[in-house]
């Protein structure tokens, strides 16, 4: 019975992963332990115990192995002596190395990228985000299809793929991955198209509008929880968001549409980056970028740089934007924040946490929003009153006076409104 009982705890035991971080000459020593401490926690993530990690250098790259044969048998050996299921690679390996790996380790070998998208996988909870991630999914297996028939026997509990996909997915041939992908790109086109049709309607409307951005598990979903009265998922994980989501937040200058969007981390796979091209145009289209950073982060700067690198591929102004460093609370040392403070001047300090200085950044929102106002002096018409209300509610309405007929209103007005109401300007 003893044997039985054993046999079962071992089947359902996490996978155990031996990860591996290369240097060379453009990722140095201090920051490939970083990726390797970073491709920890993706792992960690999707319940994968580390068994153990090694950082190697390489000097000459091969095309069977990515590193010498002898680099090779080490790390086999260190993961089998660590009991480990898979080994994990933080840098990218080819199909035909990830083949190899696993004849020469007899266990389950893949990179960040594939590790990734799992992690996309297990997170898609809405049509739109399960359609991305199948398309990532489907063009990283493409030119790995022979590997994936041999994975298929290796796999437990179908965690590869979006609900309801399974191991059918992962059975098609190449013709049909192809015609799928092409399905899932135009399903995906049209989903754009409808975004592009409510971001018309949001701009009839004229409400300013700002998005959420920032390195995965900065805490953005529950900075907009907060600020905002929602009730977006917000969990302390990786990716806990994928889908967007709008929210108004009333400021004292109006209100405003706020969204979320999905979080960011170094190196994302580049299909991930394109299949949610549609998720991102939000923050390419927004007024303003709500950058949050994690303050208690070490690597806080480094994540910075990222986001900002991923928004200037898809086209977002990045120079619009206001810093927002949350989970100050978790920071000990006064001296880290004042540093932080020097390295942005103007940024935000505050906790989703406890509530500090939340209020300090709506009025930053606010503030940033209303730094192309103009000053103007505007004659409407009693019959156009609605246009009255407008600036009431979206500029900043400094008077209002009633003569024959007409409302005299001076004002701070912001550059989206402009062109309806240049025919009522006075002065400006």
């Amino acid at each position: 019975m003893g044997a039985v009982k054993e046999l079962h705890d071992t089947a359902l035991r996490p996978e155990r992963a031996y990860l591996v971080g290369v240097r060379d000459e453009d990722v140095r020593s201090a920051e490939a332990e970083s990726l390797v401490k970073e491709l920890a926690s993706l792992g960690e993530t999707l319940g994968i115990e580390v068994a153990g990690s090694v950082t190697v250098p390489l000097r000459v790259k091969t095309a069977a192995l990515l590193l010498g044969s002898g680099k090779a048998d080490e790390i086999v050996a260190a993961a089998k002596a660590a009991d480990a299921d898979s080994i994990i690679f933080d840098r990218p390996i080819s199909p035909v190395q990830q083949r190899n790996w696993e004849k020469l380790s007899g266990l389950s070998v893949y990179d960040r990228a594939e590790l990734i998208i799992k992690i996309f996988a297990s997170r898609a909870h809405t049509k739109e985000a399960s359609l991305q991630v199948e398309l990532a999914q489907l063009k990283y297996l493409l030119p790995r299809l022979s590997h994936s028939y041999e994975e298929l026997h290796r796999q437990r509990g179908g965690r590869y793929g979006t609900k309801g996909s399974g191991e059918q997915k992962i059975e098609l041939d190449r013709r049909e991955i192809s015609d799928r992908i092409q399905l899932l790109e135009e399903e995906l086109l049209g989903i754009r198209k409808n975004r592009a049709v409510q971001r018309r309607r949001r701009e009839r409307i004229s409400m300013p509008r700002a998005a959420i951005v920032g390195y995965t598990n900065a805490g953005k979903s529950s900075i907009l929880n907060v600020i905002t009265l929602a009730d977006v998922f917000a969990e302390d994980k990786l990716f806990a968001t994928l889908d967007p989501t709008t929210r108004r937040l009333v400021t004292k200058a109006g209100v405003v549409l706020l969204t979320d969007t999905v979080g960011f981390v170094r190196n994302l796979p580049h299909g991930l980056v394109e299949a949610f091209k549609a998720t991102l145009e939000e923050a390419a289209d927004a007024d303003l970028l709500v950058h949050v950073l994690d303050a208690a982060d070490e690597e806080s700067e480094v994540q910075y740089e990222t986001t900002r690198k991923v928004l200037s591929e898809i086209g977002a102004d990045t120079s619009h934007s206001v810093i927002v460093y949350n989970k100050v609370d978790k920071v000990e040392e006064k001296s880290v924040l004042e540093f932080l403070a020097r390295r942005h001047p103007g940024a935000v300090f505050c906790s989703a946490k406890t509530g500090e200085g939340l209020d300090a950044l709506k009025e930053a929102i606010n503030a940033a929003l209303s730094a192309g106002d103009s000053e103007l002096l505007l004659r409407i018409p009693q019959s156009q009153y609605a246009l009255v209300s407008l600036l009431y509610r979206e500029a900043t309405v400094l008077s209002e006076e009633h003569e024959e007929g007409t409302v005299l209103v001076r004002g701070k007005v912001p550059e989206r409104l402009l062109s309806r109401l240049k025919e009522f300007i006075v002065e400006a």
